[in-house]
């Protein structure tokens, strides 16, 4: 920014040390110019002894004040009034007929110059006086030294701007990053496993073209292994968090674009659930099983595909989507693809009435096709029993009618008291032989009560319970495949903030009567969550 100006063929230069161009970003001005200064600082006889002088440049040292009857007040004054080159505050003022620091001072002897610069610019230097000249270059005189800073503090503002633009990341995409570690181990009569440490790895480029779209591309690598079936010898003891893959793999993908003012549209080919388009009004944010973190049946809608948000008014929203696994909905062999292969078609009607109580009903439509799809039949998305998660067996196609229903109530500001309850309708589609036969059906519940406290402690935190029956195959026209008994989850947790970026959440959980059988003893679930993000 030119601090200076030099006027072509008039008697008098500005000055004869800093002669430059023309500003090219001048200083705007005010749509509609004040009469006067005085106008402009209409607070002429206030004192406001709770709100000190308000500066255009931050003053790092404060020098004798210039105050309304000085010379040099009276001049900018005049300059203010035939030029125009002040244009104020947001308020349309220019906070009053007070004493201003010398750096407040220059930096509207600096518009000013701005402005002249503008007018000689545009050939209108006859338009400038002689007198008005002699009282600019005595300005610039007096105040030498604070405009020569001003000068340096915009030079250092511009090689900033300058260094940020030439190094930063995109212009589009922001990079964010998340870290965890965990220590796990499950204890009981049953089971004999050692405590294992684990991390887990993601990185997330967030592209926006808009400002309102969202283009997410999520990274993601690590060496956890989840404590299911194969190790404790049940999906009800599976933690929520991991990755056992070694080497960075796409795990999600996905472009969000707003329809209207009230409506969000998705696009998927890769790891965006049904949940995460919608709330589950789960009471807890912080629970560390796969079991307690919402109702089992969202999990039966995983994977890529599309949805739509609808936003009714602030209280009512509709959820629809179409899922299927990214390995399905991409596979073009029969039986595959988009609309054969395992889908599920989600839909849910969200009230939230106030911002203590939330209602949610929940409908997903299932298929997997079984044999053509190896351990994608899956009603409980591994939170359940055996029978609960494949009650036809993997070899028999199965289709299913799933509803839920989830509410949240906000007791106090500090405890937070909710749950759901889950039942999927099975169907065998096909008959493989083992004593099941088409139109064979089965009938899965689970449910869950939970009681939180947030913040507490630190804004973040929160201190949660939970307790309720994993999904349980009540019923089933295969007479081999019922859970004969019942099996209970109970779980506390905390997750305390270290920082903003760092939290950590110790967890303990039990399984009473693992596989609702009551034969089997209790498994004990025990782990810490560290997490980072950046």
């Amino acid at each position: 920014m030119g601090l200076t100006a030099a006027v072509a063929e008039t008697p008098l230069p500005l000055s004869t040390e800093d002669q430059a161009a023309p500003s090219e970003t001048p200083i705007p001005l005010a749509d509609s110019r004040l009469n006067s200064l005085d106008q402009i600082l209409h607070y002429s006889n206030e004192r406001l002894p709770n709100n000190p002088s308000i500066g255009q440049v931050t003053s790092i040292s404060q020098l004798r004040d210039v105050q309304p009857t000085d010379w040099a007040f009276q001049a900018l004054q005049s300059l203010v009034e035939r030029y125009g080159c002040i244009a104020g505050y947001p308020d349309g003022t220019y906070r009053g007929n007070r004493a201003m620091t010398r750096f407040e001072f220059a930096a509207g002897v600096n518009a000013c110059l701005d402005r002249i610069n503008e007018l000689i610019a545009a050939a209108t230097a006859n338009a400038l006086t002689r007198e008005d000249l002699l009282v600019i270059q005595r300005l610039q005189e007096e105040f030498a030294a604070e405009l020569a800073t001003l000068r340096g503090r915009v030079d250092a503002l511009e090689a900033r701007t300058a260094q940020l633009e030439a190094n930063q990341f995109s212009t589009t995409t922001k990079l964010f990053g998340e870290v965890d570690f965990g220590i796990v181990d499950s204890f009981g009569r049953s089971q004999d496993t050692n405590t294992t440490l684990g991390g887990r790895a993601i990185l997330s480029l967030d592209t926006s073209f808009t400002g309102r779209d969202l283009l997410r591309t999520k990274f993601e690598a690590g060496n956890f292994v989840n404590f299911t079936r194969d190790i404790t010898g049940t999906d009800m003891t599976a933690h929520d968090f991991g990755t056992n893959a070694s080497t960075f793999f796409i795990s999600s993908l996905f472009y969000r674009f707003p329809i209207g003012s009230r409506s969000t549209a998705y696009i998927i080919p890769v790891g965006l659930a049904a949940h995460d388009m919608t709330t589950t009004l789960s009471p807890v944010t912080a629970a560390q099983s796969a079991f307690a973190q919402r109702n089992p049946i969202y999990r039966q809608s995983d994977g890529g595909g599309a949805g739509v948000d609808f936003r009714f008014s602030d209280a009512v929203s509709l959820t629809l989507a179409y899922h299927g696994p990214p390995s399905s909905i991409s596979n073009p062999l029969p039986g595959q693809g988009l609309f054969n292969g395992y889908h599920a078609a989600f839909g849910q009607l969200t009230f939230l009435p106030s911002d203590r109580f939330g209602l949610a009903l929940t409908y997903i439509r299932y298929y997997s096709p079984g044999p053509n799809e190896p351990g994608q039949i899956n009603l409980t998305g591994s939170t359940g029993s055996q029978f609960a998660q494949a009650p036809f067996g993997d070899e028999t196609a199965t289709s299913a009618h799933s509803v839920g229903i989830q509410s949240s109530f906000r007791l106090t500001r500090g405890m937070v008291l909710g749950g759901w309850a889950g039942y999927s309708r099975a169907r065998a589609e096909t008959s493989p032989g083992f004593g099941v036969s088409r139109g064979d059906t089965a009938d899965v519940w689970n449910w869950a009560v939970g009681l939180a406290f947030p913040d507490l402690g630190r804004a973040g935190n929160e201190l949660g319970f939970m307790f309720g029956m994993p999904p349980r195959a009540a019923g089933n026209d295969v007479r081999n495949r019922v859970d004969r008994d019942v099996s209970y989850h109970i779980e506390a947790f905390y997750r305390l903030h270290i920082t903003d970026n760092i939290w950590i959440a110790p967890a303990a959980y039990v399984i009473l009567n693992p596989e609702h059988n009551n034969n089997n003893d209790p498994i004990y679930m025990g782990l810490v969550r560290t997490h980072f993000n950046f």
